[in-house]
């Protein structure tokens, strides 16, 4: 259990409150996709009984890719899955609903190249809720626990909510309506991430970080100036910008 499982049940509480005011907030015209989608992961992991969260985009032909991870460990797991077409998140977005695995061991050669990659990263327990409104899916949560067991029911249901606020914000009234126009804003938010690996990894050597480091710091200064994170992204990988 992480650190922050340990808060009290009242600031826990208070907290998750403001997160779902923070998504109402964004919820506007012309808002930050990936903004909103690592708001969503990192929500999940600073107030559940998790470890790490992910999300998984679906781009334009129906293709799943990683967009939002509180860690390292978190995204080369979900890149394994990715690479051998197989593992619970897969599951999760193919047939539309949870997949929860308390025990990766149990059962293990199910999935024998993701339970061995999570296993090497010390994760032992997944759970994966569809991004889901209606008759559309466009991708999924997935929360990571180093500990064996299933997660507690109070921890689950507030991911789903998070996850269905999340993706009603995606899929607003304006977007459902034309959905070439959801294609190019859910392939905008993948494309743009690709920007944003390359500016991590920039970040990193000049200021002598971790990733995880760098992406904060990219992060707030995005916040901090208004402007999105792509746009950010693309000024520090042309060295038009250095933090």
């Amino acid at each position: 259990m992480n650190e922050t499982t340990r808060l009290d049940e009242t600031v826990r509480l208070e907290r998750l409150f403001d997160a779902f005011a923070t998504f109402a907030d964004t919820l506007v015209a012309g808002y930050d996709v990936l903004d909103l989608l690592q708001t969503l992961v990192e929500t999940c992991h600073e107030l559940l009984d998790v470890d790490s969260a992910g999300i998984l985009l679906s781009n334009a032909h129906g293709k799943l890719e990683v967009v939002a991870s509180t860690s390292e460990a978190n995204t080369l797991v979900e890149i394994m899955q990715l690479d051998a077409d197989a593992g619970p998140c897969l599951e999760c977005f193919r047939t539309r609903a949870v997949v929860s695995v308390p025990d990766i061991d149990v059962g293990s050669s199910r999935w024998a190249d993701f339970s061995a990659t999570a296993r090497a990263q010390g994760i032992h327990s997944v759970y994966a809720i569809p991004l889901r409104l209606r008759e559309t899916t466009i991708g999924t949560l997935n929360i990571m626990r180093n500990e064996r067991g299933e997660l507690n029911q109070r921890d689950i249901r507030a991911a789903q909510a998070l996850a269905d606020v999340a993706t009603i914000g995606i899929l607003q009234e304006r977007t459902i309506r034309d959905a070439s126009t959801l294609r190019d804003q859910l392939q905008e938010a993948l494309s743009s991430r690709i920007i944003i690996e390359q500016a991590k990894g920039v970040v990193a050597e000049t200021a002598n970080v971790s990733i995880e480091a760098a992406f904060a710091l990219i992060r707030a200064h995005a916040r901090s100036h208004q402007i999105s994170l792509s746009l950010v992204a693309r000024q520090l990988v042309t060295r038009d910008l250095r933090l």
